[in-house]
């Protein structure tokens, strides 16, 4: 089992309910909190300098602002962070997010070890989870795993060109010929507003100021 854990939460109320599971259901010897980004990564660096770091960061995602400035102002900052200084630490994400794209970033990118959904069976589930990536095995709440497996369109590279270039506000026909001229295929003007259809239907987009709204968001590109 997890001999350190640390827990990085702004909510009061959630940070202490996580807290005591881990300290009654897991018997965790050592569980350390903070509401601050800064404040997590703070106590991270001490763990290291004290040759005892942790071996599991669980954190949410958002945190809200107030009066304090904070250098880290979000849990995915924060866990790019604390990877750089504990490679081999294992990360559980426990947060309201449930879009797909963001929790698949957060796997292949982030290379987080689990992902629990804030709500009614949130703690319920904490327990497994630890338990579940304590043994190598990642763990995604069973709601969030159902809708994961039944997303099967896969965003390409080809599609992030496209989004980035019409975000800098190119129209189709320049997009064509940049890509023509570049060797980006597929490059006719026919092919970008098919695929640009399928990108605004794949995320809801009524139209295309919308849906490069929605992947800035999101944060494809």
């Amino acid at each position: 089992m997890f001999n350190k854990v640390l827990v990085a939460e702004d909510l009061g109320s959630i940070n202490h309910s996580v807290v005591h599971t881990l300290r009654e259901q897991l018997q965790i010897a050592v569980i350390e909190h903070a509401l601050y980004c800064d404040d997590t990564y703070l106590k991270v660096l001490k763990s290291i300098k004290d040759k005892a770091p942790f071996d599991l960061l669980i954190t949410d995602l958002s945190f809200t602002k107030d009066h304090r400035f904070q250098k880290i102002q979000n849990g995915k900052d924060l866990i790019s962070k604390v990877r750089e200084q504990i490679p081999e630490i294992k990360i559980l994400v426990y947060s309201i997010e449930n879009r797909s794209n963001v929790i698949k970033s957060l796997f292949t990118d982030y290379e987080i070890n689990g992902y629990i959904c804030k709500g009614r069976n949130g703690l319920k589930e904490l327990e497994q989870a630890v338990l579940e990536i304590q043994n190598g095995i990642e763990y995604i709440s069973p709601e969030l795993k159902r809708t994961l497996k039944s997303d099967v369109f896969e965003l390409q590279d080809y599609d992030v060109q496209l989004l980035e270039k019409l975000s800098l506000g190119d129209s189709q026909e320049e997009i064509s010929i940049q890509f023509k001229e570049n060797r980006v295929s597929p490059n006719s003007i026919s092919t970008i507003e098919k695929r640009l259809n399928k990108l605004k239907i794949e995320f809801k987009a009524k139209n295309t100021v919308q849906l490069i709204a929605i992947v800035k968001d999101l944060g494809i590109i």
